[in-house]
């Protein structure tokens, strides 16, 4: 992502309102909420690319929520325990 794409999505993550709590009701499989929590916590973790230039515009607090959420997906879909079991495997 170029630097004015960057300052184009700060510019706009600091609209009046985008810090208020939206409900959202999601029907997903398991499997997505299993490869959506891993997506996310491997993008905010990424080293280069599009998503850590997306990452880097968010304060510290964002990316702590982003992964509570994802821990909440797995959570309401009883994959925490599973998730972590995975975690442990080796090549990981």
């Amino acid at each position: 992502m170029t630097t004015n794409v960057a300052v184009m999505y700060d510019a706009l993550l600091s609209v009046p309102g985008m810090n208020e709590n939206v409900k959202v009701d999601l029907k997903i499989s398991r499997k997505q909420i299993l490869l959506l929590s891993q997506a996310i916590r491997q993008g905010v973790k990424q080293e280069t690319g599009m998503v850590k230039d997306l990452v880097s515009v968010l304060p510290k607090e964002s990316i702590t929520e982003l992964c509570e959420i994802a821990d909440d997906f797995l959570q309401k879909a009883g994959l925490a325990e599973l998730f972590q079991k995975l975690q442990t495997f080796p090549g990981k």
